[in-house]
C-alpha cells in the first residue's frame, strides 16, 4: 500500500467473498482510546437488493480533485439509494481509492507489535502516526492475510479509534500477517505490516509445584493416624504426576494416589513406622519436569529406661543411674521424667537428687519421653533411699526487745481563737507519746494523761467543758461561751517519762444576749 490508495478489483465472486469473511476472527477494541461511534447519517441499513460491483477506474496520471458526493464515493464508502433510502457500504482497506493530495492522508502507524498470543487469540498494539493529515483522523483499519493467501481481509468493518485490538476465536495452526492503516476522510494512509507472521499454536506452561508451608519441614504423624498430603501444581496442558518413596515405587495396597488437573493427593489410611521416609512428587510435561520432596516421620511412644539403680545416698542427696530405652519410638528422646517431677526432660543417664527431707525414705522411677509423650511404663529403683537424721540441736538467737516508750511532745500546738458569745467553740492540738495518750487514763508510769486548764486552773469535771482525745488529736469543746470564758487555755500531756504543755488565748467578743421571755397573751 502506497501513500495514495489504488483501487483493486476483487477477484472472487460474491459467494467466495461471503465465505472468506466468515473466516475472519472476531476483533475486540481495547486499551488506549474509545472507538468512534457512527453518527445517525452513517448507519449502514441492510440493502434490499445486491449492491452493484464497483468498477476500478484507470490510475490517475495527475492529482485530481475528490469526486462529488453523487459519485457514490464518500469517506471510504460506497453508497446509493434503494427504494427512497440512502445506504452506504463499508469497503475493505484494499478497495479504498481517493484521488487526494498527500497532505490530506495520514501517515503510517508506528510501533506495530504483538502484545500477547494464546492458543485462540492474539493482541496487537500500535502508536498513532506522526502526521494525521489536514482533515484529521477517523480511525484505524486492521487487516489480516493468512499464509498462502493473496488477499487482505478486513478485521473491523469500520475504522476504530483504539490503538490496541484483540482477535479472538482463532483456530490452532493458523498462520497469518497483520497490517494496520490510519484512515481519514481523504482516504487511507500507508499501512504498517508485522515483520513476522503470527502462528497460533498450543501454549505450553512449564510445570511448577507449590508445596504447602507446613510440608516444607518434616511432617510428623503418630502410628495409626492417617496421612493426607495434597500438593497443588501448575501446568498447561495437564501434566503427568508420579510419586516415589525412598526412590522406589509406592505400595499401592497401602498408599493411594489421586491426581487431578491442579493437584495430586497421597493418602495413607493408617500410618506405620515403615511409612517414614522421603516422598518425591514428579510432574512432567513435554520434556519439562518439576520435583518436590516431602519428609514424613511416623512415631510412637518410647519404651521405658532399663537398669535403674541407686548409686549412693549422702546427707540430703541421692544419686541414680539408668540406661536408655531400647525403643525410642522412631524419634529422638526429649529426656526423662521422674516421679513427682523431680527432673523433667533430663537428657543424661545419671543424676543427683538434692534437698531431700531428713528422716524420709524415697523410691524413684524414670519415664522416657519423645514427641508422642511419656513411655507407657517406667523403671523403678529396687532399694529405698533413707535420709538419716543428724544430731542437730536448734540454737535460736536471742531476741532483744526494743523499748518504744517516748515522752510526750506536741506536734501541733494550740492556736489563739476568737469566738462569739452563745456559740460553742473548740480548741485543737496534737500530741505524740508512747503509749498513746488518754484523757481519762490514771497517771501510772508509762501511761500518758491529758489535762486541760484555764488560767492555770484545772477545768476537768466542769460540765461546761468536754475533753476528747483520739489518735493523738486532743480536743476541748466549750459550750456556749460567754465573756467570762475568755482567758488562757493550757493542754498538758504527762507520762512516766516526762510532760509537755501548750497554751492559747481565747477571746469571746460582744455582749451576751439576755434571755427573751414570751408571755402568753390571753383575752
Amino acid at each position: 500500500m502506497t501513500g495514495k490508495s489504488t483501487p483493486e478489483t476483487p477477484t472472487c465472486s460474491p459467494e467466495e467473498t461471503a465465505s472468506e469473511s466468515a473466516k475472519v476472527p472476531t476483533a475486540e477494541p481495547s486499551g488506549r482510546a474509545a472507538a468512534s461511534e457512527p453518527t445517525g447519517d452513517e448507519q449502514v441499513p441492510t440493502p434490499q437488493e445486491p449492491a452493484p460491483q464497483a468498477q476500478a477506474p484507470a490510475p490517475p496520471t495527475a492529482p485530481t480533485k475528490p469526486a462529488p458526493p453523487n459519485a457514490g464515493e464518500r469517506d471510504g464508502q460506497m453508497g446509493g439509494r434503494r427504494h427512497g433510502r440512502e445506504w452506504r457500504e463499508v469497503l475493505p482497506l484494499n478497495l479504498f481509492t481517493f484521488p487526494a493530495s498527500l497532505s490530506d492522508i495520514p501517515g503510517a502507524p508506528l510501533l506495530l507489535a504483538v502484545e500477547d498470543v494464546s492458543d485462540s487469540s492474539v493482541t496487537v498494539s500500535w502508536e498513532p502516526p506522526e502526521t494525521l493529515g489536514r482533515l484529521g483522523l477517523q480511525g484505524y483499519v486492521l487487516e489480516l492475510r493468512r499464509e498462502g493467501a493473496s488477499e487482505w481481509v478486513s478485521v473491523n468493518t469500520r475504522p476504530v479509534m483504539v490503538t490496541q485490538q484483540t482477535l479472538r476465536n482463532l483456530a490452532l495452526g493458523d498462520k497469518f500477517l497483520l497490517r494496520v492503516a490510519a484512515v481519514s476522510s481523504a482516504g487511507a494512509g500507508p499501512a504498517a505490516v508485522l515483520d513476522q507472521p503470527i502462528h497460533i499454536q498450543k501454549t505450553v506452561e512449564a510445570p511448577k509445584i507449590r508445596v504447602p508451608r507446613h510440608l516444607r519441614q518434616t511432617y510428623i504423624r503418630q502410628v495409626g493416624e492417617s496421612v493426607n498430603l495434597q500438593i497443588p501444581f501448575q501446568g498447561n496442558p495437564k501434566p503427568q504426576a508420579s510419586w516415589t518413596h525412598n526412590g522406589h515405587s509406592l505400595d499401592t495396597q497401602r498408599v493411594s494416589v489421586r491426581t487431578g488437573a491442579q493437584d495430586s493427593i497421597l493418602f495413607i489410611r493408617s500410618a506405620r513406622r515403615s511409612d517414614s521416609g522421603c516422598y518425591e512428587l514428579t510432574v512432567q510435561l513435554e520434556g519439562l519436569e518439576a520435583k518436590a520432596t516431602i519428609n514424613i516421620l511416623v512415631i510412637e511412644k518410647p519404651g521405658p529406661p532399663s537398669s535403674l539403680r541407686l548409686l549412693d545416698v549422702w546427707g540430703c542427696n541421692a544419686a541414680l543411674e539408668w540406661t536408655p530405652p531400647q525403643d525410642t519410638g522412631n524419634t529422638e528422646l526429649l529426656g526423662y521424667t521422674q516421679w513427682f517431677t523431680v527432673l523433667e526432660r533430663y537428657h543424661p543417664t545419671t543424676c543427683t537428687i538434692s534437698d531431700l527431707i531428713m528422716g524420709n525414705s524415697y523410691s524413684f522411677r524414670i519415664f522416657s519421653e519423645n514427641l508422642c509423650g511419656l513411655s507407657a511404663s517406667a523403671a523403678f529403683t529396687k532399694e529405698l533411699a533413707h535420709i538419716q537424721k543428724a544430731g542437730i540441736v536448734a540454737k535460736p538467737k536471742g531476741f532483744v526487745e526494743r523499748d518504744f516508750s517516748e515522752a510526750p511532745s506536741f506536734t501541733q500546738p494550740l492556736a489563739d481563737h476568737t469566738s462569739t458569745p452563745g456559740y460553742s467553740t473548740q480548741l485543737f492540738c496534737s500530741v505524740r507519746a508512747s503509749p498513746k495518750v488518754d484523757c481519762s487514763a490514771p497517771l501510772f508510769p508509762g501511761l500518758a494523761k491529758i489535762i486541760w486548764m484555764k488560767n492555770k486552773m484545772d477545768i476537768q469535771g466542769d460540765p461546761k467543758y468536754r475533753a476528747l482525745s483520739e489518735q493523738g488529736i486532743c480536743t476541748l469543746e466549750i459550750r456556749k461561751p460567754g465573756p467570762f470564758d475568755s482567758g488562757v487555755y493550757t493542754c498538758k500531756a504527762i507520762n512516766g517519762l516526762g510532760e509537755a504543755s501548750v497554751d492559747c488565748r481565747l477571746e469571746v467578743k460582744g455582749q451576751e444576749k439576755p434571755p427573751v421571755l414570751l408571755d402568753k397573751m390571753t383575752r
